[in-house]
């Protein structure tokens, strides 16, 4: 579900320092809250994204003129300057450039011909995270946070508890998770989220839908032809999680 990040990206994370320091300090991380919010309310994950994206993710590094944006799936880094005071400018691959502002506790990406006006505000992130796992896994506890119960399906009445690292425990034949964020998974259902599920070394794609405190996870039925992208519609329900 997502793409591996370039080595280089590997050491960035020492550069970062957190949350930002000060007002006039854009330094660390800045996740894009109304995305989560968002989501978290009404439990449609991609219309949330399509609204308050695509920029779900910026880490900065002034002291070394560097940025870092991230779309949930691909990670871009640029030039970072100052251009006013509390305004800076980010340019990527020479012409591609993103105007942000202070506002108050929140960051603003201006808008563009790329993307609409966004908003963000500073978190504090762990000095082993690449970009955009600081937002991932912020979304991760907001979405699909707490324990959950088995109502129906292998494991009935066991205890299911989706951790922010992609871990997952008491769902049977499960340890991990991700949810697409964009990317071309985005495109493969027309109506239901998509959820990868994997076991050890194996894993494929489901459907879910989260309404209030339920969660149900569909085996995905891939409509398109061979040799066409994949166009899932939701098959059986395979799961139907409560949450306590």
């Amino acid at each position: 579900m997502r793409h591996a990040l370039p080595l280089t990206l590997l050491l960035c994370s020492a550069l970062l320092g957190g949350c930002a320091s000060g007002p006039d300090d854009i330094a660390g991380t800045w996740i894009n809250q109304n995305a989560i919010d968002a989501a978290s309310d009404n439990g449609r994950l991609r219309e949330a994204l399509l609204a308050y994206g695509p920029t779900l993710e910026w880490r900065f590094a002034p002291q070394r003129h560097t940025a870092w944006s991230s779309n949930g799936v691909d990670v871009a880094e640029g030039h970072l300057a100052g251009s006013a005071e509390r305004r800076w400018q980010v340019t990527f691959n020479r012409d591609l450039q993103e105007s942000l502002v202070l506002d108050g506790d929140e960051l603003v990406q201006q808008p563009s011909a790329s993307a609409p006006e966004q908003r963000f505000v500073a978190t504090a992130a762990a000095d082993d995270e690449l970009p955009g796992q600081t937002f991932e896994q912020a979304l991760y506890a907001a979405l699909l946070g707490g324990d959950w119960a088995i109502r129906e399906g292998d494991g009935r009445d066991g205890q299911v508890r989706f951790h922010p690292d992609g871990r997952v425990e008491g769902l049977p034949g499960v340890e991990q998770y991700a949810l697409c964020l964009s990317g071309d998974c985005a495109t493969r259902s027309d109506e239901h989220e998509l959820l990868w599920l994997q076991n050890a070394e194996q894993g494929r794609e489901w459907l879910f839908r989260l309404e209030g405190d339920e969660l149900s996870i569909f085996v995905a039925d891939n409509q398109a032809l061979h040799q066409e992208l994949p166009q899932y519609r939701p098959g059986r329900r395979a799961w139907l999680l409560e949450r306590d």
